[in-house]
């Protein structure tokens, strides 16, 4: 069994203003090396989950823990070090005038000495295939190597956890395919646990587990497979299965006998194409 890098525990939380929860009662612990997907609806807690998994909140009750660290003031530089996130818009998180000074601005404030900086935004670059833009500026960058750029900047302060917030939301289908294959490579590569908090259930189904909230209560985890079965309960949360199980369910419901329902289009196409299918 491999070990927890984050453990939350009975975890709640509500803002200044409002009376009820934020969150209420969360627990669950994320593995090392694990790509965990936490979705919902708008209001569901997954935002603020995400900005106390950084440092932004601390638990009214409860405790987070990350790596060694407690989640409180005194730790939250370590916690940061330990777990960098990508943000929704790529264009607010840019801050140098090329790629490769932008990979460098954050090594640079963490007084990376410059011999290791040019080794390390040189290498991070080449993981997410932007070696070729280095001199390039970001504005002329599309969306999706925008942000390959952006997970560039956050791997070449060697995290031990990569937090996507919602960082596809803005990108086309091919943007958001460049950064999952991306994220994906560097998890099974590198052993990076990587956390995507998503409305995307496309996005949720490339994870190894999935955790759904629902109005700041865990509602369920389990595989994609487990959580897809729910179907009319995510509908009834404001969420949607992806299309490929949606049209899985309608050929099997029609009478093809397919071996599942798939999680992904090439999945899907991938059977139909080899297989001889009886009705």
């Amino acid at each position: 069994m491999k070990e927890p890098v984050i453990s939350i525990q009975e975890v709640c939380f509500r803002y200044p203003d409002q009376q009820r929860y934020a969150l209420e009662n969360i627990s669950f612990d994320i593995m090392k090396g694990e790509w965990l997907a936490i979705v919902g609806h708008n209001g569901s807690g997954k935002s603020t989950l995400a900005k106390m998994l950084n440092g932004l909140h601390y638990p009214e009750k409860g405790q987070v823990q990350i790596g060694d660290y407690l989640l409180e003031e005194k730790n939250v530089w370590e916690i940061r070090k330990r777990l960098g996130m990508v943000f929704q818009n790529p264009d607010n998180q840019f801050v140098g005038t090329t790629v490769q000074d932008d990979v460098a601005f954050g090594l640079e404030n963490n007084g990376i000495p410059h011999s290791i900086m040019i080794e390390r935004v040189q290498r991070s670059l080449q993981k997410v295939g932007m070696q070729d833009f280095l001199n390039q500026e970001p504005h002329h960058l599309s969306g999706g190597q925008k942000q390959r750029v952006a997970i560039a900047g956050v791997i070449a302060l060697q995290p031990d956890i990569i937090l996507l917030d919602e960082s596809t939301s803005m990108l086309d289908p091919r943007g958001r395919e460049e950064v999952l294959e991306t994220v994906r490579e560097l998890n099974k590569e590198q052993e990076l646990t990587v956390i995507s908090i998503t409305h995307d259930l496309e996005e949720a189904a490339k994870a190894d587990r999935i955790i759904v909230l629902n109005q700041g209560s865990l509602y369920k985890e389990g595989t994609p497979e487990e959580i897809f079965q729910l179907d009319s309960e995510l509908v009834e949360l404001g969420l949607d299965v992806p299309f490929s199980v949606k049209l899985s369910q309608g050929l099997r419901s029609k009478g093809l006998q397919l071996t599942q329902n798939h999680l992904t289009e090439e999945e899907l196409v991938k059977e139909l194409w080899t297989s001889n299918f009886k009705m």
